[in-house]
């Protein structure tokens, strides 16, 4: 019998793969009971209407190949974002766009730097392009920027930055990232990661803070990308579209290693059409702030440590076993995010849902850690 592995590099062989959260297709046959999903921060209002009407428009032309630069949605970002088209690159997702990234930039011998506690997929791009992964500690949560600097060496050719942080929920200080870039060596790259762009922004809105200089970043040429995603407030996971934004001349090295075709005509559709639908994106945001607000209050009044969100989830410090308190919570039709594999194994992560969904949890929770202190 062949072994296979022999043909395969070490790092791919050592490589471990991307555990998606459960559906509750899946949650169901486990527990044997009816789930909702509250593990990986998708919008609890689906898609908008005109978005599902916008695929439902061209599924008969299936038969044809998709825009392989999508055109028309490119256009209308560049618009938006008042940048160049060539600035922006289209991607199944922006976890696609980071294992470009990382292919494109990463080989053995260079690294790139994060901190602990960030976004999974960092690691798994990393790895899976040959490069080394430093993670530094965090501090209050949140990404600590000196310690990123600090980590910066000669063979450093990328700093992820998740601003929000998933899974903590957390932004990172404005004048303190400006002065960050200011001090990078000319050989790094920051890939400024905002999936969560707009619950942050209308957070920073509410709080009267100053959220995010992304977008001047790229206009003054800096060495960022910026990447966004249709999968958070649009509503659209299901059918991955993300972007990056940044310098043409490397969003051009990109958009060679691209899959040729990736994102499909049904996904460019719907994106179109959800950009123009304010409304459908300002109820995701409305109800996630006047949620968000809701769920931690109750959390810290059973005596939980909550740290503040910026985001479409909340992360919950638990002081026991968080994956045991996911499988009682899933038993009772609720499904979470433990965040062992974050290296967090007492903390959950808590997909802001609808008003209903936030009562079923809240109900299951007080539950289950009750059921759990009388043990």
């Amino acid at each position: 019998m062949t072994d296979f592995s022999q043909f395969v590099p070490a790092h791919i062989r050592s490589l471990g793969g991307y555990t998606p959260g459960k559906s509750p297709r899946q949650a169901q046959r486990e527990s044997r009971v009816s789930c909702i999903k509250m593990a990986s921060n998708e919008n609890p209002w689906g898609p908008s209407p005109k978005a599902v009407a916008a695929m439902q428009a061209v599924l008969s032309d299936c038969n044809f190949y998709p825009d392989n630069d999508a055109g028309d949605l490119r256009d209308a970002l560049a618009k938006r974002h008042g940048v160049q088209p060539g600035q922006i690159l289209l991607t199944a997702g922006s976890t696609s766009l980071l294992g470009i990234i990382a292919r494109t930039l990463l080989s053995p011998g260079l690294n790139a730097v994060t901190s602990e506690r960030s976004f999974i997929v960092y690691p798994i791009a990393t790895q899976a392009a040959g490069g080394q992964l430093i993670q530094v500690p965090m501090r209050r949560d949140s990404f600590d920027l000196d310690a990123v600097a600090a980590a910066v060496d000669g063979n450093t050719r990328i700093i992820y930055l998740s601003n929000p942080n998933n899974p903590t929920g957390t932004i990172v200080d404005i004048a303190a990232l400006d002065q960050f870039l200011d001090k990078l060596p000319g050989q790094v790259i920051v890939i400024l990661d905002e999936a969560y762009y707009d619950f942050a922004r209308h957070f920073a809105a509410q709080r009267n803070v100053d959220y995010s200089h992304s977008l001047k970043y790229v206009n003054q040429g800096r060495k960022v990308v910026v990447l966004r995603t249709f999968s958070k407030t649009h509503g659209l996971a299901g059918v991955r579209v993300g972007y990056g934004i940044g310098p043409a001349e490397l969003m051009s090295y990109f958009a060679r290693m691209r899959t040729t075709f990736s994102v499909s005509a049904p996904a460019q559709a719907a994106a179109l059409a959800a950009l123009k639908d304010e409304a459908h994106v300002q109820k995701a945001l409305v109800n996630n702030a006047e949620q968000a607000e809701r769920l931690t209050e109750s959390l810290r009044e059973m005596g939980y440590e909550v740290a503040p969100t910026w985001a479409n989830f909340l992360y919950c410090e638990l002081g026991e076993d968080a994956a045991a308190v996911s499988q009682r919570l899933q038993a009772e039709g609720v499904i979470i995010r433990p965040l062992g594999p974050w290296g967090a194994p007492t903390a959950i992560r808590v997909t802001i849902g609808t008003p209903e969904q936030n009562g079923i949890f809240l109900a299951a929770f007080k539950k289950v850690t009750e059921r759990s202190m009388v043990k």
